[in-house]
């Protein structure tokens, strides 16, 4: 993905819209990455007065997905016995995934 590509696709079409739903009060979340940070992204949300808040470079434990994926994967770890192709590993992960509180 380019800064262009996330501008048009994700905040032309989304964050934009979204913004006008929630009001002054909308904070924009995204993470590091270098489309997010592109010159054309930054123009794009100050045209928008769309305010982001700031990410430290690395915090993962800052994005819920990523305690989802630990969890997951701990849970295939533990599976008596393990999965020993991709049919099995796509089942276990289904499965699991299905099964976290």
């Amino acid at each position: 993905m380019t800064g262009h590509i996330y501008r048009e696709v994700i905040l032309e079409q989304h964050v934009r819209l979204f913004r006008g739903t929630m009001g002054a009060e909308f904070l924009f979340v995204d993470g590091n990455a270098s489309p997010h940070r592109a010159n054309i992204v930054e123009k794009c949300l100050q045209s928008e007065d769309i305010t982001r808040m700031d990410w430290a470079a690395y915090s993962p434990n800052l994005n819920p997905i990523e305690h989802m994926w630990d969890m997951l994967g701990r849970r295939i770890a533990a599976r008596q016995p393990p999965p020993t192709c991709l049919p099995e590993l796509r089942r276990a992960l289904l499965n699991e995934w299905c099964n976290i509180p």
